[in-house]
């Protein structure tokens, strides 16, 4: 079983327990599991093989014996006999952003509604909005929230297709049959969510890799079983598509794989006016039908008279014109990353000391991270009194000495109260070394208020970053209502950078917003989020998002030397 599957039975666990109203402690002890299984580097079995489940940051002995009978049996007795406490149907509710475990307890209670087609029947008959705690804009944002669960049906999240399709590619690549192999499709443009996985491979032998595929662990169906395409269902339902081609027409099949439709109709264009044929095959002179490109994806381009463009970009957002003038942007790169400026600790709701992160964030070859735990407010995840962050930022310098010339900055996740307040004074701002604010209630606002609330915040001279900046869940929960362009223009007048947050569930601010940022002349701030050691290796996710959003080295925060980095804070 895959991780993301586990994390998956570990997530409707705790759903289930939640809506029966059990143990709350109970509850977040499978919540932190999922977190854990989510980002884990490392495939669940193999650590199994090793002995080493209990030896997992956040996983307790209970929790590592269910995985164990999970990987062992296929199945979990207790989460098949939870199951049948409830209907079916009610954990489907959960995922309408506006309804949590216990509004759906009431709902079935109250009103006998078992699924999303009673809960849709019922808020257009009016039957909820007497409820307590329930009106007429909870019906409205019910509604709202049945189509935004409508609309992500049929897409898994970049953060769980990429880590499958890198087991797929990585199984194929061992077999001596395949000689080249890559992603096609939206996963290669790393979008935010993937409808389906698409693979190319140039092989001697297709019928032998078309054996193995159809036969991996992962697969739960195969759909369609052929000698040069072959299709199959794995995990949350995906489809996963090989296709063997020649070897000439690799870099053709490529290009034309990973698209998107609007950037290869763009590209046709481009080449019927050249008197040029371009397809999954090569690309041919139209009169005489001779091949002139096909074998490497740049030959495609090249033939066009264009440069090669980046996956990332490929959109018809404009990069084909950047292309014929010469000024696609040198996009940042994982490598070009000297840090993670939003990383949690053990002191508010991580898993891991502060020398347990700076340590993993080392043999990443960071020179610096910046420990950003929660304040007081936010009790629910642990937050800090003004007295526990003055001890952090002793046991931050301990840990300094330590690590020299490494380098953990002193931070704060600061909360923005309703009105635009801080959850710190100035006085306690000032001793840190970076401040992100970020807004974790009050999400209903309307648009004006959550927008002047925010630029309140980041109007205070010792706050550096905005967090998470529209406050997004892929798949979970819509961002507020927040007015960006007014936010990109107030962080360009206030000096405040823009957090790009890299957790694969959030990918906040996303491409669009990102690459307007840069136009407005606004730097990112890249950060994982991570409360698990194991989790900064999310920072991929950000830089493929900043990659889509046309982001260079210059315009990110944590490209930057620690020296010159504690400038630009302190400039600040």
């Amino acid at each position: 079983m895959r991780n993301s599957e586990i994390a998956l039975t570990f997530s409707e666990i705790a759903d289930i327990l939640e809506i029966k109203g059990e143990n709350p402690f109970r509850v977040r002890a499978y919540q932190k599991a999922v977190r854990v299984l989510e980002n884990l580097p490392e495939e669940i079995e193999a650590i199994h093989q090793k002995g080493e489940l209990e030896g997992i940051q956040g996983v307790g002995e209970g929790i590592a014996r269910k995985i164990e009978e999970l990987l062992t049996t296929g199945k979990l007795q207790y989460y098949e006999d939870l199951k049948k406490s409830v209907p079916p149907g009610l954990i489907e509710l959960l995922g309408i952003p506006e309804v949590g475990p216990k509004t759906a307890s009431l709902f079935y209670k109250k009103l006998g509604i078992k699924n999303i087609k009673d809960l849709e029947k019922a808020v257009k008959l009016h039957r909820i909005k007497d409820l307590a705690g329930i009106g007429e804009k909870t019906e409205e944002n019910i509604l709202r929230g049945i189509e935004f669960l409508k609309r992500k049906h049929g897409r898994m999240l970049l953060g769980k297709a990429y880590p499958l399709a890198q087991s797929i590619i990585g199984a194929l690549k061992k077999l001596p049959e395949v000689d080249r192999i890559s992603p096609a499709g939206s996963l290669r443009r790393m979008k935010e969510t993937i409808g389906d996985i698409d693979i190319l491979v140039t092989s001697r032998k297709p019928a032998k890799v078309m054996e193995v595929f159809i036969s991996l662990p992962q697969v739960t169906g195969v759909l369609a079983s052929g000698e040069t395409k072959s299709s199959v269902i794995m995990g949350e339902g995906l489809q996963v598509d090989v296709r063997v081609v020649k070897p000439d027409s690799f870099g053709a099949a490529l290009q034309y794989f990973t698209g998107s439709k609007p950037h290869n109709i763009k590209l046709r264009e481009l080449a019927n006016k050249r008197g040029l044929k371009i397809n999954e095959y090569g690309v041919f002179r139209i009169k005489s039908g001779k091949k002139v490109a096909g074998k490497e994806e740049e030959d495609v381009y090249a033939a066009l008279d264009l440069p090669y463009i980046p996956p990332e970009l490929r959109e018809e957002r404009g990069e084909i014109e950047a292309g014929q003038e010469g000024s696609l942007p040198e996009l940042v790169e994982l490598k070009s990353i000297k840090g993670d400026l939003h990383v949690h600790s053990k002191w508010s709701d991580g898993s891991g000391t502060i020398l347990e992160m700076a340590e993993a964030a080392r043999k990443l070859k960071y020179r610096y991270i910046a420990i950003c735990d929660h304040s007081k407010s936010l009790g629910v995840a642990g937050g800090l009194s003004e007295g526990d962050l003055k001890r952090q930022i002793a046991e931050i310098k301990k840990v300094n000495e330590k690590l020299h010339p490494f380098r953990v900055l002193a931070g704060s996740e600061v909360d923005i109260h309703s009105d635009g307040r801080l959850d710190f004074e100035d006085d306690i701002l000032r001793e840190l070394d970076i401040v992100i604010a970020s807004i974790h209630t009050g999400f209903k606002q309307d648009r004006k208020t959550i927008t002047n609330r925010i630029i309140k915040a980041m109007e205070n001279k010792f706050v550096h970053v905005l967090a998470h900046p529209t406050g997004r869940l892929l798949h979970e929960r819509e961002p507020y209502q927040v007015d960006m362009e007014i936010i990109i223009k107030e962080a360009k007048r206030t000096g405040t950078f823009l957090e790009l947050n890299a957790f694969p569930n959030r990918l906040d601010l996303n491409d669009v917003h990102c690459r307007r940022a840069r136009e407005g002349g606004v730097m990112i701030s890249l950060g994982t989020d991570s409360h698990h050691k194991m989790q900064l290796e999310a920072m991929h996710y950000g830089v493929a998002t900043a990659r889509r959003g046309w982001l260079e080295n210059k315009d990110i925060l944590n490209t930057l030397s620690l020296k010159d980095l504690l400038k630009k804070l302190k400039r600040r």
